[in-house]
């Protein structure tokens, strides 16, 4: 996949023009549906966008994998908690995708403090007929009734319509940093900086705490809770990652407060790289079971390792995602970058990872063959069916032509999310407010 990517771009359908981007338009979150059909994106104005794959037509082959704005919907309004005097954001933090049971589709959405459940339905027909209102929908006089008329459906322009089944709300104190929708598809878990929650998709009125870390002296506070994770398929199982670099998979069967951990992954620190920056850069910003359920990915500032959950010692792989930002720690700490939450995917069959990194650069790993490459979503090679060409950062000493060097890095622009299709070489990735959809070429 690495040198033969071909490229869309799909500017965020708010944006005018690039120069105009606001705060609001910058995508905080990508997620693909089950099937890969359907891909959304939520920003920090608290919109979702879903993108809906065109169908293969016979006169335009090449045109399948294209993605077109299907659906358009405000989920979360900034509100104001009038008892703490805070301001909560719109911003949508994650969206989760339900499996397809009907000709509807479902997904969770959330920002700080509230999640949602939407529905999102195609409509293409309308009743007309009724007997006690007209047809702009007033209530008709009854004495002016005088037949019985039988309802009938007529066909009507396609709508897609997005409407809220459930609100899941006054669950956290603290901000809500993940969802996950359980393999038993009854049940999902929301989680904030320092609890667990598990909810049934049916009842908005209460969940069960599963995980609470507070201490009873906030004083005494040492690690929040970082991301969070149901086992693709085991139902009982979860992992939650935390600031300090470490990760416990915990058994629901155990206990109904999952505080003792069934088996805990953390990797010991060399001290001969210990510096001041040690525990903020282990910090982990993403963990993700792999499709197989066998293995544990987890994204910290500087590295991906993946984790096999037979082996808590050590991890299995360790990739260096951006290894030449180490002689940069200062000014990356003094900017803020050193706090940025890259995310991490697998591809469908488990073999490829993909992550982010600065200047539009998104990095890929082979798992089998061991090589990885460095690639740039920008607008500069955003042309459709463009061919993308790897990268590569110069640290020091002779920089060749292609090389950029590791001074020259833009550290505003930086890809923090990405999605894979769950079957193809598909990849969605976030640049700020641009989504940039590539694929395999197709020859």
């Amino acid at each position: 996949m690495e040198e033969e990517c071909e490229n869309r771009k799909i500017n965020n359908s708010f944006l005018p023009d690039h120069n105009y981007a606001t705060e609001a338009d910058i995508i905080s979150t990508v997620e693909f549906n089950s099937t890969g059909e359907l891909l959304a994106t939520g920003d920090k104005g608290g919109r979702v966008v879903v993108f809906q794959r065109e169908q293969e037509s016979k006169n335009q082959p090449h045109r399948r994998g294209e993605y077109n704005v299907y659906s358009t919907f405000q989920s979360h309004e900034p509100e104001f908690d009038y008892l703490k005097s805070l301001e909560i954001e719109e911003k949508i933090n994650k969206i989760r995708w339900l499996p397809q049971q009907n000709a509807a589709y479902f997904l969770l959405s959330t920002n700080d403090k509230t999640v949602k459940l939407w529905k999102i339905s195609e409509r293409d027909k309308r009743p007309e007929g009724y007997n006690l209102k007209d047809e702009d929908g007033r209530i008709r006089d009854p004495t002016t009734i005088t037949a019985l008329r039988v309802p009938v459906l007529r066909p009507m322009d396609l709508m897609v319509e997005a409407t809220p089944r459930r609100v899941f709300s006054n669950a956290h104190t603290y901000h809500i940093n993940s969802i996950s929708v359980n393999s038993d598809y009854e049940t999902f878990m929301s989680t904030d900086d320092l609890r667990i929650n598990l909810w049934n998709l049916e009842i908005t009125n209460r969940s069960f705490n599963i995980v609470d870390i507070k201490p009873v002296n906030m004083e005494e506070l040492t690690e929040v809770i970082t991301a969070a994770e149901f086992h693709p398929h085991q139902c009982n199982t979860f992992v939650y990652s935390s600031s300090k670099g470490s990760i416990r998979l915990c058994d629901m069967r155990a206990s109904a407060l999952c505080d003792n951990h069934s088996k805990f992954f953390e990797e010991p620190e060399d001290p001969s790289n210990r510096s001041f920056f040690s525990e903020i850069i282990s910090s982990i910003s993403d963990a993700k079971f792999s499709h197989s359920g066998r293995y544990l990915m987890t994204r910290d500032y500087l590295t991906v390792k993946v984790w096999d959950l037979n082996m808590e010692s050590k991890p299995l792989e360790t990739y260096q995602v951006h290894d030449y930002l180490r002689s940069k720690l200062c000014s990356l700490y003094e900017n803020d970058c050193i706090f940025d939450k890259f995310e991490c995917v697998w591809n469908g069959s488990d073999s490829v990872i993909m992550t982010g990194s600065y200047n539009n650069f998104f990095r890929m790993f082979d798992r089998n063959t061991k090589r990885d490459v460095t690639l740039e979503a920008s607008r500069e090679n955003s042309k459709p069916r463009a061919i993308l060409k790897p990268r590569k950062v110069c640290v020091g000493g002779k920089r060749r032509k292609d090389e950029i060097s590791v001074d020259s890095l833009d550290f505003s622009k930086k890809i923090l999310h990405t999605a894979w299709h769950p079957y193809e070489n598909i990849i969605a990735v976030a640049a700020t407010n641009n989504l940039y959809i590539f694929q395999d070429k197709v020859n």
